[in-house]
């Protein structure tokens, strides 16, 4: 078997974006915990706080120091941490907390849609037919495993919806700086803009911040801090800087799946047969973006 380090720099961007895909599975389950007892934004808020510890330890130990010099970079970090570190959160919690979970994710699936639109339609980025027909399959998967949770629509999911319209520019922005400097600068400057514009938020929406809930629900929010949002979103940076976009979008969309299997082991939920049929597009969308592309592919070397 190959090591990691001897793979093409698109099949280890592959490898990096599935394992993304693997953790970020996790985050619906480990979300609706944290909400027997904390309000979204303020679940939201701490998580990110903790991830930043993450990214702060290993910006130190790799001294990146040099890195905050890059004013261009600097200017791209700004708006990914605007863009994806603050809207697309607060949009994705506020959202979830006035519509159902099975709506939301079905709904943030239209990012794959909106990046096909912005990459592929107006940026003019390469990406075979193979690789269109492997994104469709994938999304057919994931809708035949949350539509038959959907129960109408509810006014989150407009919040949702352009939660899943500003991801695409924010991942442009953030696919840019990753050239520049390394994806621990990048993650810890992002939660260092966006963690008080959520903590802003979150007063303004009038949730309450009760230290007896936070000290109750501190195992949870670590988890979802240093793993969900800390190493996973390390994971997604070093995919995108490898894959383009479309395709690390498409192929993150496997997350649904690996949500049923947490689900089912954590909180006991039983998946349906629609569920466990939607295996079957996964598989073969899964296979058809993996596979060696014959076409001249667009070169994502950093």
């Amino acid at each position: 078997m190959k090591s990691f380090n001897s793979l093409s720099t698109e099949r280890k961007g592959e490898i990096i974006i599935l394992s993304e895909g693997w953790l970020w599975g996790l985050f619906p389950v480990i979300t609706a915990m944290t909400y027997l007892s904390l309000p979204p934004l303020v679940s939201l808020g701490f998580a990110t706080l903790f991830s930043s510890l993450v990214f702060l330890f290993l910006f130190i130990w790799n001294k990146r120091w040099p890195e905050l010099k890059d004013g261009e970079a600097l200017k791209d970090i700004f708006l990914v941490a605007l863009i994806n570190g603050a809207l697309y959160y607060i949009l994705y919690f506020i959202g979830l907390k006035y519509s159902t979970s099975g709506n939301v994710s079905l709904v943030a699936l239209m990012e794959i849609f909106f990046s096909y639109l912005y990459f592929q339609v107006w940026q003019k980025e390469y990406f075979s037919v193979k690789y269109l027909w492997g994104s469709l399959l994938m999304l057919l998967g994931a809708v035949i495993i949350l539509l038959p949770k959907s129960s109408g629509w509810y006014a989150g999911d407009l919040l949702i919806l352009a939660a899943a319209a500003t991801g695409p520019a924010g991942n442009y922005f953030q696919k840019r700086a990753r050239k520049k400097v390394s994806t621990e600068t990048i993650l810890l400057l992002r939660c260092i803009v966006s963690v008080p514009a959520i903590f802003l938020t979150a007063n303004l929406f009038g949730e309450v911040l009760a230290w007896t809930d936070i000290k109750n629900s501190l195992p949870t929010l670590l988890l979802n801090g240093v793993v969900l949002l800390g190493l996973s979103k390390i994971f997604w940076i070093e995919g995108i800087h490898r894959l383009s976009i479309t395709k690390a979008i498409a192929l993150s969309s496997v997350s649904p799946l690996f949500t049923l299997v947490f689900a089912y082991f954590l909180l006991g939920n039983i998946p349906t047969v629609w569920q466990l049929s939607s295996f079957v597009p996964l598989f073969f969308g899964l296979i058809l973006l993996t596979s060696k592309n014959p076409e001249k592919e667009l070169s994502l070397e950093p």
